[in-house]
């Protein structure tokens, strides 16, 4: 596959990412999967599942992780239910992430991502940073078992927190799934100073673009169309160039219910991604 594909994150019945005719017509040749409802994480599903991306010229880079409780209404609540992280579904979550890794394993993925939630800081709660070590590594470490890596989400720490905390895990198959427009959501950092800071650990992107919040950290950012935001797509890519990542350049962009704007917006950010391509590669 040449440098930088461009992909979409797609979904097939959670309600995040496009469908995958949208894919199709958008005429992109990878995509990212939100992992499908747990009933629907078959052997019969994903081999149906093969055969449309065949039809369809598509091929799945990364699956995610998502669960259910999981919202992203505003920052505190965010804290309280994403990932891996809350206690109260910890061990509940890790084990599902184990069966979605397998899945996407059923689908010949190789990669299997999700966002890790809240990493709390060693100096302030050591046990509970233990815990978390002790569960990416049992993920890992599963992952590992079926010949995948596991890719994190960029967002809920600052560059030099997660480049800590993936130092620390101690697993070669743990990587990043940057995504430069969640710094600027959560209020965690300069996108471009925080990759060049973890790229060596970077493996897959999402393209997305995003305004800064009046209160950084406290109240979210807004999300934009690509190349509206605060991000700078062509410093973005032009630093992905100089650490040498030449994989999926996947499009996210959360407007699941305006199907139509999703498609428009989509469509757009293809064009632009295309030219900043021929520009600079």
């Amino acid at each position: 596959m040449e440098p930088w594909p461009i992909g979409v994150f797609a979904s097939v019945d959670a309600g995040l990412g496009v469908n995958l005719d949208v894919a199709r017509d958008l005429g992109v040749p990878t995509i990212q999967l939100h992992a499908p409802a747990a009933e629907t994480r078959t052997q019969a599903n994903a081999d149906k599942f093969l055969a449309t991306l065949e039809e369809y010229g598509l091929t799945l880079t990364a699956v995610f992780g998502g669960f259910e409780g999981e919202s992203y209404a505003d920052i505190p609540t965010t804290v309280r239910t994403v990932g891996l992280v809350p206690q109260e579904t910890r061990v509940a979550r890790t084990e599902e992430m184990k069966e979605i890794a397998d899945f996407a394993r059923m689908l010949n993925c190789d990669v299997a991502a999700l966002h890790l939630g809240f990493i709390p800081e060693p100096e302030l709660a050591a046990d509970e940073y233990r815990a978390i070590l002790d569960i990416t590594r049992d993920v890992c470490d599963h992952c590992a078992g079926i010949g995948q890596a596991l890719h994190l989400e960029t967002g809920q720490e600052s560059a030099d927190g997660l480049l800590r905390f993936l130092t620390d895990v101690e697993r070669d198959n743990l990587f990043v799934n940057f995504d430069p427009a969640n710094m600027i959501l959560y209020g965690t950092g300069e996108p471009i100073e925080a990759l060049r800071k973890i790229g060596k650990y970077v493996r897959s992107v999402h393209c997305k673009d995003a305004t800064w919040s009046d209160a950084p950290g406290q109240s979210w950012g807004s999300e934009v169309p690509l190349g509206e935001g605060s991000v700078g797509m062509e410093a973005y890519l032009s630093t992905l160039k100089e650490l040498g990542y030449t994989g999926p350049l996947t499009i996210e962009r959360e407007i699941p219910q305006e199907p139509a704007r999703q498609k428009s917006e989509i469509g757009h950010a293809v064009e632009l991604l295309t030219s900043l391509k021929s520009k600079l590669l």
